[in-house]
């Protein structure tokens, strides 16, 4: 049996030697969408794996590069830790307190671009096996790491690496990228995430602006044109007009209508951390409606839109070219290169044959059942660390590539980490708790410990 009281004094005692781990993880830019620090960070990121005994191997992808680990057990399991290297732009950069990539602690916690998405989860996973390795000796089971660095825009190389080294990724289980505690301070427990397809839509009127006064009542304005292709795409009841699009589309079980009946209510949370002046959308309140809406309707937004002069004061412009990214999130069983070709079809049957489509990426929904007992036992280990029943989440509301990882390798999925509501991942600021930290450490030994017994 493991000693988990000599484990959590272990990872107390050796926090600050975590933290400058974690600062220098953060410190390294990795930008996947703009490519900066990608082949850095990779090798960084090998190099503390091999610190700890794993043998590594970073694989190219015609993208970013994949980093691989392993290291041996004393079981027989064998269990794979999935996280990714890269992280958002940090843009607007005025908005932040402190550099985004000079970590800084403060009030009890650590700020920087990628310190909780998905940075900080990394360090979660290798001080868990630090400690456990430091009081027993060796690691529990056989551990794999899978780190990619293209996460942050829809994993387009992670699926083909997956399928064509399902024998090298082979486990019995998979912690996947993240976890942590609700805006109560109760573990969470996701036991799946959204399909997501991912399109930019463009559309070039002309071959260069024009004088509105000259070209106003004469010439096409792709502004406009573009507005109206996406005013076709849904109406004011947020239900979305592609033929189609909701075919596949599965609703809740009774088993995961009970399980959103029993988390607790955050919508006045959410309401005020995020500002929302008119409450939510379709007059919602709040309680499982809300919950069910959440993460089981799919979506259409509209992520950014871009023509014309947007600058200060006035410029009399009709612009030439327009483009939107939208994004699509989805549920079991929706596919997004079903979607894809569904609004093609959609756009060129109202005339839109002009807008083009740019895939930027897409997975499947994914998800793992709360029966599992790799499952049950996170729940257990949770328990013990927190010291409070865990939330169970059917489905979250994001995306990921857990579907590939899952279904190819035939392997339950969950999550632990140092994630909270406030961590404010995707924006400036972004952080976590340093405390949280700790608990999600003495979490995720607890699983591996407890998995490889």
């Amino acid at each position: 049996m493991i000693d988990f009281k000599a484990v959590d004094r272990y990872i107390e005692d050796h926090l600050q030697e975590s933290l400058a781990e974690l600062g220098r993880l953060v410190a390294q830019p990795s930008i996947s969408a703009q490519g900066l620090g990608i082949q850095e960070c990779a090798a960084l990121v090998a190099e503390m794996l091999r610190q700890r005994g794993f043998t590594v191997s970073v694989h190219e992808t015609a993208g970013h590069p994949i980093v691989y680990g392993e290291a041996p057990g004393n079981a027989a399991k064998t269990l794979l830790l999935y996280n990714h290297y890269d992280v958002q732009p940090p843009e607007p950069l005025e908005l932040w307190d402190s550099p985004p990539f000079e970590p800084t602690i403060r009030d009890g916690k650590m700020y920087g671009r990628g310190v909780s998405d998905d940075k900080g989860h990394i360090l979660c996973r290798l001080a868990a096996l630090d400690a456990l390795k430091a009081v027993t000796g060796s690691y529990p089971v056989k551990v794999k790491f899978l780190i990619e660095g293209e996460e942050e825009t829809s994993s387009a190389n992670l699926d083909s690496f997956v399928r064509n080294n399902a024998a090298l990724l082979a486990a019995d289980a998979c912690i996947w990228e993240f976890g942590g505690v609700n805006h109560e301070g109760r573990p969470v427990q996701y036991l799946g995430l959204r399909g997501i397809c991912y399109v930019e839509l463009t559309i070039e009127t002309a071959a260069m602006d024009a004088h509105s006064g000259l070209g106003g009542s004469i010439f096409p304005n792709a502004a406009w044109r573009l507005v109206w292709a996406l005013n076709t795409l849904k109406d004011r009841n947020e239900r979305i007009l592609i033929p189609g699009f909701y075919d596949k589309a599965l609703p809740p079980t009774a088993r995961d209508l009970e399980m959103i009946a029993a988390q607790p209510d955050d919508s006045a949370d959410m309401i005020e951390r995020y500002g929302l002046k008119q409450g939510f959308l379709k007059g919602m309140i709040g309680g499982p409606d809300l919950r069910r809406e959440e993460v089981f309707v799919p979506t259409c937004t509209i992520c950014g839109l871009t023509s014309g002069y947007q600058g200060p004061g006035s410029k009399t412009v009709l612009p030439a070219r327009a483009s939107a990214k939208v994004d699509f999130r989805l549920i079991p069983d929706q596919d997004p290169e079903d979607i894809l070709a569904k609004l093609r079809r959609h756009l060129d049957l109202n005339g839109f044959w002009d807008v083009q489509i740019t895939y930027l990426g897409g997975t499947q929904p994914g998800r793992t059942s709360v029966d599992d007992p790799f499952v049950q036992l996170t729940l257990e280990a949770a328990r013990e660390a927190y010291g409070v029943e865990p939330v169970v989440v059917p489905m979250v509301g994001g995306s990921g590539p857990n579907a590939v990882v899952s279904k190819t390798l035939n392997v339950p999925l969950v999550t632990a980490g140092c994630g909270y509501p406030g961590a404010q991942v995707h924006a400036p600021n972004e952080n976590i708790v340093i405390d949280h930290f700790i608990t999600g450490v003495k979490h995720t030994a607890r699983i591996i410990g407890k998995f490889g017994a």
